[in-house]
């Protein structure tokens, strides 16, 4: 049996983890609305994302040694990854095939993201940016959530919409690319979500999140190409 005191420590440190990772997404979203209404956009917002995101997760694994309850550490990493990679590949198919039908129906070229990763060079960001959301929504957020007690399909439900909904509030081009980028986290974040959960380890979510980042990439500079 553990001492009370080492229970309440563990209490504790759920308790701040919980908070925490609802303040920054509560403080994300604030950030990018006001910005929205001046010159500087989302770009704050993402700038906290990306930071406060890797910052918090790091301070936590730092300083308390929180690795494994954050499931960045521990669990089945072998069958994370494995599963990981199937399904990946799978959003990647679909990836694709949807976005050949986009495109043969008409759909525009996502000319703001295009803008923003070759003028601005944020094509080399993007492995960052992965990490930080991986980091944040199956990483702390999910884990604290789950060992609270909530329901665990509902958990992943909620974190899936949360950083469907984040999409609206980081991302500096417009509401119709943003759509279509939240419609393409939502699948991410319900197929993460489950690998966490069966695995207690984040990087089978980190593979597949980079793999469709992969299908984004020929999404907006490949495919427009071949099709015109």
């Amino acid at each position: 049996m553990k001492p009370v005191s080492a229970l309440s420590s563990g209490s504790g440190s759920l308790n701040a983890r919980f908070n925490q990772s609802f303040a920054l997404m509560g403080a994300i979203w604030i950030l990018g609305l006001v910005g929205h209404f001046t010159p500087l956009l989302e770009w704050p917002a993402l700038a906290l994302y990306v930071i406060g995101s890797i910052s918090l997760v790091l301070y936590r694994g730092k300083t308390g040694g929180e690795w494994q309850e954050m499931y960045l550490a521990g669990g089945d990493l072998r069958k994370s990854l494995l599963w990981g990679g199937i399904a990946g590949f799978v959003l990647f198919a679909m990836d694709i095939i949807n976005t050949v039908l986009y495109y043969k129906n008409g759909g525009a070229p996502m000319s703001g993201m295009q803008f923003i990763l070759v003028n601005r060079s944020f094509l080399y960001f993007f492995p960052v940016l992965v990490l930080a959301e991986e980091f944040l929504w199956r990483g702390i957020m999910f884990s604290a959530m789950i060992e609270r007690g909530f329901n665990k399909h509902l958990t992943v439900f909620l974190t899936a919409i949360f950083y469907v909904i984040n999409h609206f509030a980081v991302a500096p081009v417009g509401m119709k690319e943003r759509a279509l980028m939240a419609m393409m986290a939502f699948p991410i974040g319900i197929l993460g979500g489950y690998l966490v959960l069966k695995t207690r380890n984040v990087w089978g979510s980190v593979l597949v999140h980079m793999i469709t980042m992969l299908s984004m990439m020929l999404d907006i500079f490949v495919i427009p190409q071949l099709l015109h």
